[in-house]
């Protein structure tokens, strides 16, 4: 083994031969130049102003007759408009107005009518309180001018309170309320109101009083004729 190692031919390396490079090496630029400072503004030279010099060269505006007119016809235009919304807010005014004393009368009437479970018809006692308003007339018709003007009414009155109590009390009602936004008249109308009232009674009493004293002279009739037949016998 020693000797196959001593007899082996030796490898001899060789250093490789050194290239000279393709692209020859980077030139080294300067720097840059720096920039020129710049110049100094000596006294003598006054600053100029560029923004009057431009104000001094643009030249004034001046509307044309056309501008003119648009504007005026701009202003017209503006005022036709508001003219307009205004009529239109005045109609709509007048109707809604309209519409709810529509509402409020159609209310009122429903209102006077009587309830379904009262029983109550219209239609019947209404055509007899025109018949007593009528007969009133009639009674009246060679009276004088208060008995021609108060009888009917009285009469159509009471009768409506006979034939009609509900109808009557909600139309007595309603009047009130009417009244109420007058108090001269609703004063007026609780005197009146309060005289009758007494005037009722008092009619009331005195008819008491007189069947009283009807009765009291019945019995003693009676009682006398009583007498009279047992004396007979």
């Amino acid at each position: 083994a020693l000797g196959g190692i001593a007899f082996s031919p030796a490898v001899a390396f060789a250093e490789a031969p050194k290239r000279k490079p393709i692209y020859d090496e980077a030139e080294h630029y300067s720097p840059l130049p720096s920039a020129p400072s710049p110049p100094a503004i000596l006294p003598s030279q006054p600053i100029q102003d560029n923004s009057s010099s431009n104000e001094d060269e643009q030249p004034s505006w001046t509307p044309t007759p056309t501008d003119r007119l648009a504007v005026q016809v701009g202003r017209a235009r503006l005022f036709l408009y508001s003219v307009a919304v205004a009529a239109e807010n005045k109609v709509n005014q007048t109707v809604d107005s309209a519409f709810d004393l529509e509402q409020s009368f159609t209310r009122t009437i429903a209102s006077l009518a009587p309830p379904r479970e009262s029983g109550e018809k219209l239609m019947p006692g209404a055509i007899y309180v025109l018949v007593a308003a009528m007969a009133g007339s009639i009674l009246t018709r060679n009276r004088n001018v208060v008995l021609r003007a108060t009888m009917p009414f009285a009469l159509g009155v009471g009768a409506g309170w006979t034939v009609l109590p509900i109808t009557m009390r909600n139309v007595s009602d309603l009047a009130w309320k009417y009244e109420q936004k007058f108090p001269a008249v609703a004063e007026s109308h609780v005197k009146l109101r309060e005289g009758i009232q007494k005037t009722i009674s008092f009619a009331k009493v005195h008819r008491e009083v007189g069947v009283q004293y009807v009765d009291d002279k019945v019995t003693d009739v009676r009682e006398a004729l009583e007498n009279w037949v047992k004396q007979g016998k």
